[in-house]
């Protein structure tokens, strides 16, 4: 993908070879470049300067990131850049009105400006923002750590993250984009005034859905939310902001919406000279990081993994648990969420949940009933029964992936790995191991039971895992 080099789509997926690759570092570098094209129109002086590295495949042009232009303090202004160099939807639609009329319909922030931003690149050097355009070309929607989001994986591409529940993901993601794609015309017909400047045909017609795939995607790795700002105004494309900036998960640096307009990036950190700047990429977990921008932060501390635990509703008494489990701000279907370092936590809050569910007796049913709280009956053979149930769904979510962890650190400490298959194994890494610290978990509180030696209760209406 990228926003491309072609005339007529924002991103192309072919690949060129290492001689084709640095012909286009010298075309790109032949022409205006991005922070030039700024301070020309309107940039004030700032502190920073673009810099490249080179990319993960050869193949592609080297990569631009912004860096400290001089030595930097924490609370320094980074820099502004104005609201006339700002893409948002109150720009792109000229209306506010008809901006949340669209994204409170059928179609997303992301799905018109990656629109907007195809009719520009039609227009080829004449589009008043081509250098950002032909930037956004050269980024290829990888951002500053990694490669391309996995929705623009071919399938056996996407093989490389079996086992984990991403691989769903990106698919309803894709069939979600697809939808947006069904409704661009809207945005055509309902804003007509603004799409009478192209003389193209209307969306549709004028690209095809993998070309605006691409775009979107392309947009939704440097897209900017920005806070306490009107809803047309909340996403924005920020020439110096991603895929330029790189993102952490331990940073604390945003970009902010000004009073003037402007956005502004203030570093949290100390800088040297030429380091490269990073910022807040949010709390996300790392499926997301890899969906929304193509790469994995192993020292993510908001990554997480979900269970979902569900009550029999073949149970007779299947009425009856669920009064309790509301009473206790439970569902019928739950999902607990596993924090990486929260695992023992997470298994515990599940065994209140998980001992309801194997309550079998009536009397015992009608004393859970009258009793406040989650409180049921516990016996060594139930406590046995719920814990060897958690042990065995543990085992079988890590037998699902093709390789052990071991296997995965070994495929890592090799030079020549694709770069996909690189970042997939390491999300795959990252969710084993919270798999692994949720078992090990289980196991310890099976190793504190009073008696081993007796079987685990019977339970005919288990909850049910997944």
């Amino acid at each position: 993908m990228c926003l491309a080099s072609s005339s007529d789509t924002l991103v192309s997926g072919k690949s060129s070879s290492p001689t084709v690759a640095s012909k286009k570092d010298k075309e790109f570098e032949e022409e205006e470049d991005l922070k030039s094209w700024m301070h020309k129109n309107g940039l004030p002086p700032c502190k920073v300067v673009l810099k490249d590295r080179q990319a993960y495949d050869s193949r592609h042009p080297s990569i631009h990131y912004v860096a400290a232009s001089e030595d930097l303090q924490a609370g320094d202004i980074a820099f502004s850049v104005p609201s006339s160099l700002i893409v948002t939807l109150e720009r792109v639609l000229g209306n506010e009105t008809v901006a949340e009329l669209l994204t409170t319909n059928k179609l997303s922030e992301l799905a018109c400006l990656a629109l907007y931003l195809m009719y520009e690149k039609k227009q080829g050097k004449e589009s008043f923002w081509y250098p950002y355009i032909k930037e956004l070309d050269r980024q290829r929607g990888r951002g500053q750590l990694a490669v391309e989001s996995p929705l623009l994986w071919s399938e056996s591409e996407l093989n490389y993250l079996t086992g984990s529940p991403i691989k769903a993901e990106v698919v309803e993601r894709a069939e979600g984009i697809r939808k947006e794609y069904n409704e661009l015309d809207t945005v055509w017909f309902m804003a007509g005034s603004l799409f009478q400047q192209y003389p193209f045909d209307i969306p549709t017609e004028a690209f095809s859905f993998e070309i605006f795939k691409q775009a979107f995607v392309a947009v939704q790795s440097c897209v900017v939310h920005l806070q306490k700002v009107s809803l047309a105004r909340r996403f924005a494309l920020v020439p110096l902001g991603p895929p330029l900036l790189g993102y952490r998960s331990n940073c604390k640096a945003m970009l902010t919406a000004a009073e003037d307009g402007a956005v502004q990036l203030v570093v949290d950190r100390p800088y040297i000279a030429g380091q490269s700047i990073v910022v807040w990429c949010g709390p996300q977990p790392n499926s997301k990081l890899l969906i929304n921008y193509g790469f994995v932060d192993e020292d993510n501390t908001y990554d997480r993994l979900m269970v979902e635990a569900a009550l029999n509703t073949e149970d007779p008494q299947y009425q009856e648990k669920r009064l309790v489990a509301q009473r206790n701000g439970k569902l019928t279907i739950q999902t607990f969420q596993v924090n990486v370092g929260k695992e023992r936590e997470t298994v515990l809050d599940m065994l209140p949940y998980m001992r309801l569910g194997y309550v079998s007796d009536p009397s015992e049913m009608q004393s859970v009933i009258s009793s406040q709280g989650p409180v049921c009956p516990v016996s060594p053979c139930m406590e046995h029964a719920v814990l060897n149930q958690l042990a065995t769904y543990f085992r079988e979510r890590l037998s699902g992936y093709p390789t052990t962890l071991s296997e995965d650190e070994a495929l890592l400490g090799e030079c020549d790995i694709d770069p996909r298959k690189r970042v997939a194994t390491q999300l795959l890494r990252c969710e084993k191991r919270i798999l692994n610290k949720c078992l090990e978990a289980t196991v310890d509180l099976i190793n504190e039971l009073p008696d081993l030696s007796q079987s685990p209760c019977p339970a005919p209406y288990a909850p049910l895992l997944r």
